[in-house]
């Protein structure tokens, strides 16, 4: 298998884009959040209006956004923007990032968080609780809980930050 390469999304890669976060969603979420949710058959329209809306930006400056790319197939997505937490001590805050599950492993993943959280950079971001797998990688990145939880969609999620020392 090639090593995944990582770009700029562009807005003809939308519908790919797409239908890559509601595969990966079912991947993560199923048992966690209900598959009337997962199956919803407007699921892949709805995330295909997020993504457009957010590569579109008038301001585009403030979101970050990349996905990974193996033999032409995206495989992976990532965006970060400016923190929507009220408490944020942070300067990004990781919305989404997701590789299809046959690609865990090939370091796309990092490649990713790397290319939408700048190193030193401080961040934050939302990771469902549980979900030992995705918190394994980011404690490996730096991230650690800070004690703070929501429920989003019927599932529990837990909130790590980044500070960088140095």
């Amino acid at each position: 298998m090639n090593p995944p390469q990582v770009r700029a999304p562009v807005l003809d890669d939308v519908p790919a884009i797409a239908r890559l976060h509601v595969r990966c969603w079912q991947q993560t979420y199923r048992g966690l959040m209900p598959d009337a949710v997962l199956d919803d058959p407007g699921l892949v329209d709805a995330r295909e209006k997020q993504w457009r809306r957010g590569l579109d930006d008038p301001a585009p400056h403030t979101r970050r956004a990349a996905v990974a790319v193996i033999d032409h197939d995206i495989v992976g997505l990532a965006m970060s923007g400016p923190p929507l937490d009220d408490d944020a001590t942070w300067s990004r805050q990781l919305f989404n990032l997701y590789v299809d599950a046959a690609h865990h492993g090939s370091g796309a993943g990092h490649d990713l968080l790397q290319a939408v959280i700048e190193p030193g950079e401080s961040a934050a971001l939302w990771v469902a609780d549980p979900n030992p797998r995705a918190q394994a990688f980011y404690r490996k990145h730096g991230f650690t809980p800070d004690g703070t939880t929501t429920v989003q969609d019927g599932v529990t999620e837990l909130r790590m930050v980044h500070t960088p020392t140095g």
